[in-house]
């Protein structure tokens, strides 16, 4: 395996954990949540999102590794800051949402108002997550050229958000507010 796989696959799998880190501070935060009466929406839509993203890291190596997909600096020295800017994002809203930020939708009776503060403050912008997911999602696998993985996850990605996820997430909204 060359030194460029090598580190792609360090790249994922630092990836795949601190996705887990999330799934622990979103645990925690779903807990709290219910302890205070909330209610989770779209249950059944979010074992997809899970596998989907599950499938983005692993289907990452495999392109790589079993395709053979080469590292082009051109393409992928810009990706990977892409895909670094996208985690700082993705950092920047889980600390704007704090308690409030879940994986799941969860909507607590008599909880404070909408977040209006991070990226939350562009009401033009009601979903910044889902575009840094969009992002992440195709640069992550393009910085070592897996375009089938960019294309595929993106397809899916979009499937799922536009059909299942946002929907859901505006219908408890409305309910909050």
């Amino acid at each position: 395996m060359s030194l460029s796989v090598t580190l792609y696959v360090c790249l994922i799998l630092a990836t795949g954990f601190e996705r887990l880190s999330e799934l622990a501070i979103s645990k925690q935060h779903a807990a709290a949540a219910f302890a205070r009466g909330g209610k989770e929406y779209g249950r059944a839509h979010f074992p997809w999102m899970v596998a989907l993203h599950t499938g983005l890291l692993l289907a990452c190596i495999v392109e790589v590794v079993v395709v053979g997909r080469p590292f082009i600096p051109l393409l992928g020295w810009p990706m990977l800051a892409l895909a670094l800017l996208a985690q700082l994002g993705r950092a920047w809203i889980i600390r704007s949402l704090g308690s409030q930020w879940n994986t799941r939708v969860i909507v607590v009776p008599g909880a404070k108002r909408v977040v209006r503060r991070g990226p939350y403050r562009w009401r033009r912008l009601p979903h910044p997550n889902y575009l840094l997911v969009a992002i992440e999602g195709i640069a992550l696998p393009l910085v070592h050229t897996a375009w089938v993985t960019a294309i595929t996850f993106t397809v899916l990605n979009a499937v799922l958000l536009l059909g299942f996820r946002i929907p859901v997430e505006n219908r408890a909204l409305k309910e909050l507010t």
